[in-house]
This record gives structure tokens, C-alpha cells and sequence, in this order.
């Protein structure tokens, strides 16, 4: 029930987005979602993607700092109070959201949240128990 993520430490210049983005594409590497947090030194691209094992050798080879974590995706309603929802119950068993970033499967349906927890194990079976759809990775990087 985990998503395995790559965490790539940037410089915050232009051109960095673009240059990896043109590595994964020419390494037919499909970004799945992506979140990007930056200061005004350097950032932290997020990516899930459909062959972590490829995209971290090729980003290394590049040069790149390369980091794989386990995120846990998690399918919502995509309407009014989905998110809340989830958090509420999450709240309840005191587990911490490290940080989430979202998108939505397709137009009309439902949103996948990308989450990191504190107790990642604890956050999957809470959110099973109570019958939100958390996604095995195989699924969510074929989307």
C-alpha cells in the first residue's frame, strides 16, 4: 500500500526544472505527479513516477542528489469536505501529515492526495478501517 517517491534536491536557477524533466522524458520515464517546495537557494521536486528504479539511476548519473521515500496515495471524492474527511480521521488516531500534494485522476473523478505521515503503517490502517481507498503504487503509476 505504499507509493515509493523520489525526492530530488535542486538548485532554485532556471533551466534545473526543465533539465530533469528533459531526462525523464528521454528516458521514457512518465511523471505520474509532482510537487515542488523552494526557498530562494534551492527546491525539492517530488515525483512519483512509473520507473523509480530508471529515473533515480538516470538522475544520478547526471548528476543530481537522489533520494527514494514511501508515500502513501490515497483516492477522495473530488467534492467539497473529501479532504477533510480523511484528515479528520487521521486527527482522531493523533497522526502527523508530514506534507500531501494532490491531483485529480481525470476530469469529473475522483482526486488522488499523495500523503507522508509520521507512522505511515498506522495512517494506512486507520484509513482502511475506515474505508478510504489507499492505492498500491503499481496502480498509481500506471494512471
Amino acid at each position: 500500500m505504499k507509493v515509493e517517491q523520489l525526492s530530488i534536491f535542486i538548485e532554485n536557477k532556471s533551466g534545473r526544472l526543465a533539465e530533469i524533466t528533459s531526462i525523464l522524458g528521454g528516458s521514457d520515464i512518465n511523471i505520474r505527479a509532482l510537487s515542488l517546495a523552494d526557498t530562494s537557494d534551492f527546491g525539492i521536486l517530488r515525483l512519483i513516477v512509473n520507473d523509480v528504479e530508471s529515473a533515480k539511476q538516470v538522475l544520478k548519473a547526471k548528476g543530481f542528489t537522489v533520494s527514494k521515500t514511501e508515500v502513501v496515495a490515497v483516492e477522495v471524492p473530488d467534492r467539497p469536505g473529501g479532504l477533510s474527511l480523511i484528515l479528520q480521521a487521521l486527527d482522531v488516531e493523533q497522526i502527523n501529515v508530514e506534507y500531501m500534494y494532490a491531483f485529480v485522476e481525470r476530469c469529473g473523478g475522483n482526486a488522488v492526495i499523495i500523503f507522508r505521515f509520521d507512522e505511515t503503517d498506522k495512517a494506512i490502517e486507520v484509513l482502511q478501517s475506515r474505508h478510504f481507498n489507499v492505492l498500491e503504487g503499481d496502480r498509481l503509476y500506471s494512471m
